[in-house]
């Protein structure tokens, strides 16, 4: 899951309210104009949320109030209970009002050169939307639609990060980050909610992928504690990964994306810079991000050959990676500078990027995904924060306009980005609600 974080320095906080759904559907009620009297009852329980796409809390049964934190509100609806009395119940009140986002937010693009299409990872809804790679959505349309949707509970796909597409089969590959700890795969066609053709389960928190061809095997970068897993490329249920590459040494930290590098071995990750590992006391820190380099064959606690770090790189959040396997040239989805970062696979140390693309002709908003299509000399790039993917020439740099952009909302599209919402605030001051993801 592609997490946002929030930081609050002054916040009066009137409500919190958990309403965990899949899709973070918030209920925000009017807060109370008065002031409570001491020892007025206060939120004990918590109810976690129906993962239906379209529920919101439904009518019920009114409790007493005298025990409803909520009795100032008039009726409500809020699961709340009195600590004197331990009684919980329903409060029955529609929300005011509810924010929530029904667009996709894009986490990763790959592109199926052999049949022209074009796979971005809907990570709001969870499921994978294919188009034609030629589709362009015209500047007053509202959106382009798509060719097909793999989504539902029968697929499977939660919190969906990364993607790979088999280039012989077509199979697409997608790796969940959160609650599903695994890889599913689903044949090329694959449409509406059916069923994976095969699941492998992976470490939690996985969120990257790529596959070696030639040695037909399945890398799988994780996020906390970081590390990269491969695999059999076939492999399925609860098979044991042929190695790992994992500890102190690595220097691997909250691995958000990996490349390989077949000819000449090597093994590329982008890591955000918050090293810890719950297994080892103390080894809680924050460090520049970086991309770390090892051989394709790495495993243990190997340490990397090179690193491209310190804020030369200009690389803040880097997300999904990609290489071009003839010039090495590696694509970065620089996620909080809203720009694609553009190194040299050689590089090493505080380097500069050889190129950028950033500013706001190009439409980048938020880019977490990357993919180049050597084929058609094409870089696509999927933006989390406005429903859209573009696509530039592979030599692209500087504030250029994409050659196309598919659109899944209107073009001045702001995602609100939410990832899982556990809590909320509100700031009296500043008559805003925070929401932390």
């Amino acid at each position: 899951m592609h997490k946002k974080k929030t930081s609050v320095r002054r916040a009066n906080i009137a409500v919190g309210v958990v309403l965990f759904t899949v899709v973070a559907c918030l209920s925000l009620f009017e807060r109370p104009r008065v002031r409570q009297p001491a020892g007025y009852p206060q939120l004990v329980s918590v109810q976690d949320f129906p993962t239906s796409p379209d529920w919101c809390p439904p009518p019920a049964s009114a409790i007493r109030a005298d025990t409803n934190l909520f009795s100032a509100f008039g009726n409500g609806s809020v699961y709340a209970g009195s600590p004197q009395s331990g009684e919980t119940g329903v409060i029955t009140r529609p929300p005011m009002r509810t924010i929530r986002d029904k667009d996709p937010i894009y986490s990763a693009v790959a592109v199926d050169t052999r049949y022209d299409e074009v796979i971005l990872m809907d990570n709001n809804n969870w499921g994978l939307r294919v188009f034609n790679r030629l589709d362009n959505t015209p500047p007053d349309a509202p959106f382009t639609e798509p060719k097909r949707i793999i989504a539902g509970p029968e697929t499977d796909i939660q919190f969906n990060n990364g993607v790979y597409i088999d280039p012989q089969n077509g199979d697409i590959y997608s790796v969940e980050t959160d609650t599903g700890d695994k890889v599913v795969v689903f044949p090329r066609d694959a449409k509406g909610n059916i069923k994976p053709a095969r699941i492998l389960a992976t470490p939690h928190r996985g969120f990257a992928l790529a596959v070696d061809e030639e040695k037909q095997e399945l890398f799988v970068g994780v996020q906390y504690p970081p590390e990269v897993a491969v695999y059999r490329k076939g492999a399925s249920g609860n098979e044991k990964p042929l190695r790992s590459l994992q500890g102190e040494s690595t220097r691997l930290s909250d691995v958000h994306g990996i490349a390989i590098d077949p000819k000449n071995k090597l093994l590329y990750t982008t890591n955000w810079g918050h090293v810890s590992d719950y297994r080892i006391v103390g080894t809680g820190r924050i460090e520049d991000p970086s991309i770390s380099v090892y051989p394709l064959n790495a495993e243990g606690d190997t340490s990397p050959l090179r690193t491209i770090q310190g804020p030369k790189t200009q690389m803040d959040w880097p997300a999904q990676m990609t290489i071009d396997p003839e010039t090495g040239d590696l694509y970065v989805a620089n996620d909080i500078g809203h720009s694609v970062l553009v190194f040299k696979g050689t590089d090493q140390g505080n380097v500069a990027p050889r190129r950028v693309i950033k500013g706001n002709r190009t439409g980048l908003m938020n880019p977490s995904g990357v993919f180049v299509d050597s084929k058609n000399k094409e870089l696509w790039v999927s933006n989390f924060g406005n429903s859209s993917a573009d696509v530039f020439p592979l030599n692209a740099d500087g504030n250029v306009a994409p050659l196309r952009t598919i659109r899944s909302a209107p073009s001045n599209k702001v995602s609100l980005k939410f990832g899982k919402v556990e809590a909320l605030a509100y700031d009296e001051g500043r008559d805003q609600v925070w929401v932390p993801n």
